[in-house]
């Protein structure tokens, strides 16, 4: 059995979280939070999947007020799964939502501070403890809502929205990340509020490994052990969205990390819960999987052997396997084989109808799975990259049809990453690590960005795409 991290357990609703419970899966809505019967309809959906938790935007007190009646349908239909409530900029609305749901996520980055742009602040010492009373000041009342109510609450911080105040005293750094994790945290503890949950999330699968942890050993130090939410935000779609899930997110399980998991794709939410089933059931597997291939590491390869009986299992198998000696980089190349099968056996496609004794997956597709694993894992760019986030009830415009529109015209473009998101929470931060930026600017309506700068606001939608391919024609040009 793999050795998993000791946390302490946090109650949501009627489930716990961390100590010796099992790791739990959950998704996110992607509908509007004011629409009770498609939010309704949704929740089922992922929980008929299996997912453990369901959360929902609630950016404004209206949609917090909402959770209520979606909760009352829910559980009138016999669903008791816990929900959770996203905030994002309105500290009230957590005060609200916390009435309502099981669980309330706050983001530090802007759960007091404004939101961010990108310019640098200077502090004094004591101006900077001032901002920290601002935020003591905040969320102690929210803890005592929270205390009253038996509702959980998740500090969620993501790479793509730190704060100006943290990004000037800390950069853009690992550090600054955790940090903005641990002030929050420190006033839980100093208000005995135990019921919480941690994440870090990046869409860059190097920082969140890294970023996570860090927060680890830097939580250990302080005597806190608190649960960890995991997740590789934004890893957008199809093959490329689950194997960057599985490289970041199995590095951290594979060390025993993680007491939840959310699979973050720009699908449908119910889509994402049996690719976190299957991450969480082949923990044990991978971990042995992990060891072999480290020994395997001979002039800067790593050499995988393995099988599976259907080819996403493989991928998701081998891409959680070497996350972690790849992030590490104990080696920078990688070759996949598959076990008992001889090159010459492997040179066909997998027959239809046979047993997965007899599975056999081309050499071409194993050969395109290492490139793709290396590229999730940052070591070598052979493709576009998408950094796309999953879809919430804040996304502006259809998004599962856009990324499919840009992907088409742009898949040719090696080494190119262009950001696509729904909306402007994340936006600009998760894609300073892109090219180009696709954002949700209101309804129907698209800001493009060169990487962190906004080139051009509020465009059509109708007419946004063609735009973007156009800049980017030119700057090629």
């Amino acid at each position: 059995m793999s050795i998993r991290r000791i946390s302490s357990e946090a109650r949501v609703g009627n489930i716990g979280i961390g100590g010796s419970n099992p790791i739990r899966i959950q998704s996110m809505a992607t509908v509007d939070t004011n629409d009770t019967e498609g939010c309704v309809a949704q929740a089922k959906r992922i929980i008929d999947a299996g997912g453990e938790l369901v959360r929902f935007t609630t950016q404004g007190t209206r949609e917090a007020e909402n959770m209520k009646n979606i909760s009352a349908r829910l559980k009138a239909d016999g669903y008791q799964t816990p929900l959770v409530a996203d905030v994002h900029f309105t500290a009230h609305t957590a005060d609200v939502a916390a009435l309502y749901c099981e669980k309330v996520r706050i983001n530090p980055g802007n759960y007091v501070d404004p939101g961010r742009t990108f310019k640098h602040l200077e502090y004094t010492d004591e101006e900077y403890a001032a901002e920290l009373q601002k935020i003591e000041r905040q969320l102690v009342p929210f803890l005592n809502i929270c205390k009253e109510h038996h509702t959980a609450v998740r500090i969620g911080v993501n790479h793509g929205s730190l704060s100006d105040r943290i990004m000037s005293r800390y950069g853009d750094t690992p550090e600054g990340i955790v940090e903005s994790c641990m002030e929050f945290l420190r006033i839980f503890k100093r208000e005995h509020f135990n019921d919480v949950v941690i994440s870090i999330k990046a869409s860059n699968t190097v920082v969140m490994v890294t970023t996570v942890r860090l927060l680890v050993k830097t939580m250990d130090k302080e005597d806190m052990h608190y649960p960890l939410h995991l997740g590789v935000t934004e890893a957008g779609e199809g093959e490329d969205g689950r194997i960057k899930s599985a490289v970041g997110i199995g590095a951290l399980l594979t060390e025993g990390i993680g007491d939840t998991i959310r699979v973050s794709l720009s699908e449908e939410p119910e889509c994402e819960i049996p690719v976190a089933r299957k991450l969480v059931d082949m923990i044990d597997e991978c971990v042995a999987l992990r060891a072999e291939a480290e020994a395997s590491i001979k002039d800067d390869t790593i050499t995988l052997t393995l099988d599976a009986p259907d080819w996403e299992t493989l991928q998701l198998k081998a891409a959680m396997a070497v996350g972690a000696l790849l992030i590490d980089k104990k080696a920078t190349k990688l070759i996949i084989v598959e076990r008992g099968k001889r090159k010459e056996e492997r040179e066909y496609s997998q027959p239809q109808n046979i047993s997965p004794s007899t599975f056999h997956f081309p050499l071409s597709s194993l050969q395109d799975l290492s490139d793709s694993i290396l590229q999730a894992a940052r070591i070598k760019f052979t493709k576009t990259e998408y950094i796309s986030c999953p879809g919430c009830g804040r996304t502006l415009y259809n998004l599962q049809e856009t990324i499919a529109k840009i992907k088409a015209a742009t898949k040719d473009l090696v080494g190119l990453k262009i950001g696509i998101m729904g909306c402007i929470v994340n936006g600009p931060g998760e894609m300073a690590d892109a090219d180009y930026g696709y954002v949700g600017a209101g309804r129907g309506k698209i800001s493009l960005y060169r990487a962190k700068e906004c080139v051009e606001k509020n465009i059509p939608e109708a007419e946004a795409v063609d735009k973007l391919l156009e800049l980017i024609r030119q700057d090629r040009a």
